[in-house]
């Protein structure tokens, strides 16, 4: 049985409750964004076409970096892990939100539900640890030249690389096992399109201040962290810059942080405006824009982001479209 039934039971007993007409969950509706029919198709065909072009996207820079020798350094390898990651991140939701707009119940198990609260937020955090360490790769590339090749090698990059994954899968369990707990007797309608701590939070049958401020707490760091980590390397590599005495060399190094810091506001923008202040406070129709702005539109504009302002990209692009090309 679900680990929270015990929990409720001990609850309703403290209480003295004798109503035989209590049951306790054991699927969620997820509403989505609009129950008209018409809506419904459009928002399906809009969403996966979202869902195909990200995968499109981020898949033929996964291609590019693995296929081109000259991508193998350590600033593409985080790249190519990076859209790889964008790939798991999308499709921690966007495939169940599609079932769910066709569907008539629109539920999910109680398992379902936490299984992808976990995978999605943990593919989430372990995106704020790869534009950290993203950030941190171009601090050493810009400010110390001269010391790049021989700290950041190929074996620290991967390093970089395994640290990021694993931290971000380990980062999540206490959260979701506290908020599982919780007891759930109804109702059991989430207004959004993912399971979110916000609404499920809003669903227990008993207050938990604690457990909110615990996980809202949590997620400020998680958020702030290697935000301040990001910030923090700019900051160090904006100095470096404009010693540059050369408007060419200045250009050049804008250029290699550019993309990098547009991918980190549109990230960290929607991200702080969801996670950073308790969610019970915005309206569900803001909540589901700026999630899904985070977990579909940004992953779709960041292979986009680096293509167009990235030469050595762009060619390596045009070289996979001509090897695609040749082969067929």
């Amino acid at each position: 049985m679900i680990p929270h039934f015990s929990v409720v039971s001990v609850f309703l007993t403290a209480l003295g409750s004798k109503n035989s007409s209590i049951h306790f969950v054991t699927e969620f509706i997820l509403l989505g964004f609009s129950n008209q029919g018409e809506m419904q198709s459009f928002f399906f065909y809009s969403i996966l076409i979202l869902y195909l072009l990200t995968l499109l996207g981020n898949g033929t820079i996964v291609c590019a970096v693995r296929w081109d020798q000259r991508l193998h350094t350590p600033m593409y390898i985080f790249l190519g892990n990076f859209a790889f990651l964008e790939i798991w991140y999308v499709s921690s939701t966007i495939p169940n939100m599609l079932v769910n707009i066709l569907s008539e119940s629109k539920t999910i198990s109680f398992s379902a539900c936490f299984l992808q609260f976990y995978f999605f937020f943990s593919l989430g955090t372990t995106e704020c640890f790869f534009l950290s360490a993203m950030a941190y790769d171009r601090y050493l590339a810009i400010c110390r030249p001269l010391h790049y090749p021989s700290i950041m090698t190929k074996k620290f990059c991967v390093i970089l690389i395994c640290i990021c994954w694993v931290s971000g899968f380990l980062c999540y369990p206490v959260p979701i096992v506290l908020i599982s707990q919780l007891p759930f007797c109804g109702p059991n309608i989430i207004d959004h399109f993912v399971c979110d701590p916000g609404p499920l939070f809003a669903l227990s049958c008993v207050p938990a201040p604690s457990t909110e401020l615990l996980c809202y707490t949590f997620n400020s760091m998680i958020i702030f962290g290697p935000f301040f980590c990001i910030l923090g390397s700019y900051t160090l590599v904006l100095r470096a810059v404009f010693q540059v005495p050369s408007g060419a060399g200045r250009t050049k190094a804008f250029s290699t942080c550019g993309s990098h810091l547009v991918v980190v506001s549109l990230f960290y923008g929607t991200l702080m405006v969801m996670y950073v202040s308790p969610t019970s406070g915005n309206p569900a129709g803001m909540q589901k824009i700026v999630t899904l702005i985070y977990s579909a539109l940004t992953p779709l504009l960041n292979p986009l982001i680096y293509t167009l302002r990235n030469k050595e990209m762009k060619n390596a692009l045009k070289k996979l479209l001509k090897l695609t090309t040749t082969q067929n």
